[in-house]
């Protein structure tokens, strides 16, 4: 088989190196285990953002059927949809370093062979950098709509104006929403 004169030149094979090279070559190689860094610590960050989503949710829980089966004077319906928007958004984030960490291991370490057997379209089987920051972006993307959202619960209008703003506000992120979807169609 011949080379074209733009492709590289094949490896070599070991025992046309120099063991200096050989070892060179491996310590390069094995360097890819520094990602490990950044993985390991988003799994962590990731079950701890799930915990606490969770506990937020419990929370949420038990506040309500103290208000509704033991006592209703503590009024819960200022703070109810709020709290659960909380959980939601920490959970959105949770899903962001769960897809960073198995993305930047399945790109650098190896492939996680039982997501791909079983599941070849699943979010954690990503081929490039660029597809792993596009799926981290969509769900940042849900975010941030999330926190808007939380904010908007929050506002008390005291012009017409205000509403017209906060209705092009969500105009605008319908829109939003409408072309992501276009782009990933296929998908």
């Amino acid at each position: 088989m011949s080379n074209s004169p733009h492709s590289p030149p094949p490896p070599k094979p070991p025992h046309q190196q120099s063991v200096w090279e050989r070892r060179v070559e491996t310590a390069l190689w094995n360097s890819r285990f520094l990602v490990m860094l950044a993985v390991v610590p988003s799994l962590l960050g990731s079950l701890m953002l799930f915990i606490v989503g969770t506990l937020d949710i419990f929370k949420v829980v038990g506040d309500v059927l103290h208000y509704y089966l033991v006592d209703d004077t503590h009024n819960i319906h200022d703070t109810l949809v709020p709290d659960i928007i909380i959980a939601v958004d920490i959970y959105l984030i949770a899903i962001v370093l769960l897809i960073f960490g198995l993305g930047v291991y399945r790109l650098f370490v190896s492939r996680i062979d039982q997501a791909e057997m079983r599941y070849p379209a699943h979010p954690f089987n990503v081929a490039s950098l660029d597809q792993l920051k596009d799926k981290i972006a969509r769900v940042v993307i849900l975010a941030v709509i999330i926190e808007f959202f939380r904010a908007v619960v929050d506002i008390r209008f005291t012009t017409p104006l205000e509403a017209i703003y906060l209705a092009l506000s969500v105009l605008a992120l319908a829109a939003a929403l409408y072309l992501m979807s276009l782009a990933h169609k296929g998908e």
